[in-house]
């Protein structure tokens, strides 16, 4: 079942070897996001899912690498597993640093969730990962909008800052129908690379019957005109 999670960005820079130069922006939002990991591992998960944008539905196994030589920095992390050909998308990347950074040595398995899956797919994808073992704890990735200011990836959008906020509002509360009323229509025209991976979240959690979830928003920051948030949820009582 569902035990606990932590929904964290995947910016490159969140890996200090690709940060130099960028100054103290990018620090509160590492640090949330293994304070937000920690938490995840105290619940004592018997299985690790990190869940994030990819271009096809594809399932890795403990074993999968990846790297950020693209971005700069010849930076590996994860397997090598040999029987695991195909590199881990950016999103599970940096979602495989943050679990090497944690010191985590348990099972893992890092899911890729197209953009072209819908609130319904999201959710049902949700739901078999939290059947998968007996507490399984979840690394979600994503990314808000990407057109806060004029320092983003993509032009000024008015509708920005109220969508990061109501997706912060559903984080920080956790507000599954929140979360699951997000559109992908909107998502895609705000450049926002978490909605799917955030229905992921909130399918797995439904799976959980009668009980109360602890959520938080540990970091809510747009350093670089995109809105990175971490936030932690747990079962009332785990960790």
């Amino acid at each position: 079942m569902f035990a606990a999670a932590a929904v964290c960005p995947h910016p490159p820079l969140l890996v200090p070897a690709l940060a130099t130069g960028a100054g103290g922006e990018i620090e509160p939002v590492r640090a949330a996001a293994q304070e937000s990991l920690r938490r995840v591992l105290a619940a004592d998960p018997d299985l690790m899912v990190c869940v994030g944008d990819a271009p096809v539905p594809r399932t890795w196994g403990s074993g999968a690498a990846g790297s950020l030589a693209a971005y700069g920095v010849d930076v590996c992390v994860g397997g090598p597993d040999p029987m695991e050909s195909e590199a881990l998308p950016l999103a599970l990347t940096v979602g495989a640093w943050l679990l090497d950074e944690s010191g985590y040595v348990g099972e893992r398995r890092y899911v890729g969730v197209p953009d072209s899956f819908d609130p319904a797919r999201c959710a049902d994808l949700g739901a078999s990962l939290a059947a998968r073992a007996d507490r399984v704890g979840f690394l979600v990735m994503g990314d808000g909008s990407a057109r806060r200011d004029e320092r983003a990836p993509g032009a000024v959008d008015p509708r920005a800052p109220g969508w990061d906020a109501r997706v912060v509002a559903s984080l920080g509360s956790g507000d599954l129908d929140g979360l699951r009323g997000l559109q992908p229509d909107l998502a895609r025209e705000l450049l926002a690379a978490g909605r799917a991976a955030w229905q992921v979240l909130a399918g797995a959690a439904d799976s959980v019957v009668g009980r109360r979830l602890e959520a938080s928003v540990l970091a809510d920051e747009a350093p670089y005109g995109v809105g990175y948030f971490v936030a932690s949820w747990r079962l009332d009582g785990l960790g």
